[in-house]
């Protein structure tokens, strides 16, 4: 599946149409006109769903004030993966008009209880980490800077003043829903939708946290340390768990995703556990040989060229390429010929080659493993 980039994805503020200074009642009902029209049960058009996902993960982040300020100073980077730990599907999640709908028919009160009383797995992030060749073959230290949401010291996550345990709420009695009895053509029907007066959390927050304002989380600039193993390649990813950001209500933290980036080598490539890379020797070299003097990723290498050697014409260097990942045996490298014939000559080597040219003769060759199309005829007729 391929990574999408923060520079792919669209405004936050664009997705909801509304301006960088709108309002909270702005943004809410800007999302539940979208969320109506773009729903995939009323909208069966194709992309309706993909529009829908996004919808609700704006207004996710810029109905949340902390939230917004974060985004509207770093930009995508400050939500990471875009809150990857609620409500992936935006099917029902929390602050969705379509919430009791799916509650009402498909969650029953009991399972929709227990799924809104659970702690929630705090949001995972994501970050890059640019690395040379050389860290790419052998691992390195790295640190990178995140912006995450972590639990408030001063009320250590209750949202109350001096971490006070706040009281149950008074309307729904803790449960964080409020029952209704419907009586239908079809008999009574018993429906549950989130308390409006505790929002669904079970508690009143009588007397909030002065620190994160009774959200329970603060935002914090981080530097976390990164190991990068020997033998990681272009584009893979490391999980470093539990760096994400905090949970809402006392659950697992999230987990910080750092996609690597290998810049190019000036000299080498590489193919999986094997590293590449060309030299080039004159006519002389390549036909009387002579001793070299190779680079390696450990250095330069004694290199003896045997006489005859042909353009093109691959040596191995066993054990001088890449770590394997999983600990096995390094891979190897591989070193290409190239045969260089020189444009300008002086005087003197234009007549050694010409006495060189009288011992070869002119004849022209077929070069070795090339069969020409008579020789295909004569395999055909059996000649």
């Amino acid at each position: 599946m391929p990574q999408e980039t923060m520079t792919d994805r669209r405004d936050f503020y664009e997705v909801l149409g509304v301006g960088r200074n709108a309002s909270a009642d702005e943004i809410r009902r800007a999302y539940r006109r979208l969320a109506r029209e773009h729903h995939p049960d009323v909208n069966r058009a194709d992309g309706a769903e993909e529009r829908f996902k996004e919808i609700n993960e704006a207004y996710e982040v810029l109905s949340d004030d902390n939230r917004r300020a974060a985004y509207d100073r770093f930009g995508h980077a400050a939500n990471g993966m875009g809150g990857m730990g609620s409500d992936p599907f935006g099917f029902g999640g929390a602050g969705s008009p379509f919430a009791d709908l799916f509650e009402s028919f498909f969650g029953g009160a009991g399972t929709s209880n227990r799924r809104r009383n659970a702690p929630a797995r705090g949001a995972d992030l994501q970050a890059t980490v640019a690395i040379t060749f050389e860290e790419a073959v052998f691992g390195a230290e790295k640190e990178v800077e995140i912006l995450r949401l972590e639990t408030c010291e001063a009320c250590h996550g209750t949202k109350m003043r001096d971490g006070q345990t706040p009281p149950r709420c008074a309307t729904c009695g803790g449960t964080g829903q409020v029952r209704r009895v419907q009586q239908t053509i079809l008999g009574q029907f018993m429906t549950a939708s989130p308390c409006t007066a505790c929002g669904g959390e079970g508690v009143t927050i009588s007397d909030p946290c002065p620190n994160c304002h009774g959200r329970g989380r603060v935002s914090r600039v981080r530097v976390i340390s990164v190991t990068i193993p020997a033998g990681i390649d272009e584009n893979a990813t490391l999980r470093l768990s539990g760096q994400g950001e905090a949970s809402p209500n006392g659950g697992q933290p999230g987990n910080l995703y750092v996609k690597v980036q290998v810049a190019p080598h000036s000299i080498f490539t590489r193919n999986g556990k094997t590293i590449q890379s060309q030299i080039g020797v004159n006519v002389a070299q390549a036909a009387l040989g002579d001793e070299l003097e190779l680079e390696t990723i450990d250095g330069s290498v004694a290199f003896k060229l045997p006489g005859g050697t042909q353009a093109g014409q691959q040596f191995r260097l066993r054990g001088k390429g890449v770590p394997d990942l999983r600990g096995g045996d390094r891979g190897d490298h591989i070193v290409t010929i190239q045969v260089l014939v020189p444009k300008q000559l002086t005087p003197e080597q234009r007549t050694l080659f010409q006495q060189l040219s009288e011992t070869l003769g002119s004849e022209i060759t077929t070069a070795p493993g090339h069969r020409t199309f008579f020789d295909k005829v004569k395999d055909a007729l059996g000649v």
